[in-house]
């Protein structure tokens, strides 16, 4: 089943909101979390603890990305999508219950997270009960 356009539409703003989220928290995660009034200090440990999973975030981006191009690679890339962005809101609703509330930019982060997710599912819902390809779903013979 060939992608549509609202599919790559959905796979590219994940993908490039993925991707430039996690690059500048990779390179730049002092200028990342001054945006959200967050005040970072020297230690290198929270560093890299902050690195690492921008790290992992821009490699998801770049697997939505490349799910547009390589149709071997969609299925792999609406999971990325579909996991970053139901996973980040998710966490944040946590945080919101048990911490309180955040700042104004956090809750602005919230909603673009779950208009992302709702996009993801909209445009992947025909895709998202289909047997995985490879997988049959029809009984072994004895």
């Amino acid at each position: 089943m060939q992608s549509t356009l609202f599919e790559k539409i959905a796979l590219g703003l994940s993908g490039l909101t993925a991707l430039t989220i996690g690059a500048f928290i990779l390179f730049a995660p002092h200028a990342f979390y001054t945006s959200y009034g967050i005040t970072l200090g020297q230690d290198a440990s929270l560093l890299s603890e902050l690195r690492a999973p921008g790290a992992g975030l821009a490699s998801f981006g770049l697997l939505m990305l490349l799910g547009i191009w390589r149709h071997a690679i969609l299925p792999i890339g609406m999971a990325a999508a579909l996991t970053v962005f139901i996973a980040f809101p998710a966490g944040r609703l946590v945080g919101l219950a048990v911490d309180g509330m955040p700042s104004g930019s956090i809750i602005a982060a919230l909603v673009v997270e779950v208009v992302i997710a709702v996009l993801c599912l909209a445009a992947f819902r025909r895709r998202l009960w289909l047997p995985a390809p490879g997988f049959s779903t029809a009984k072994p013979a004895r």
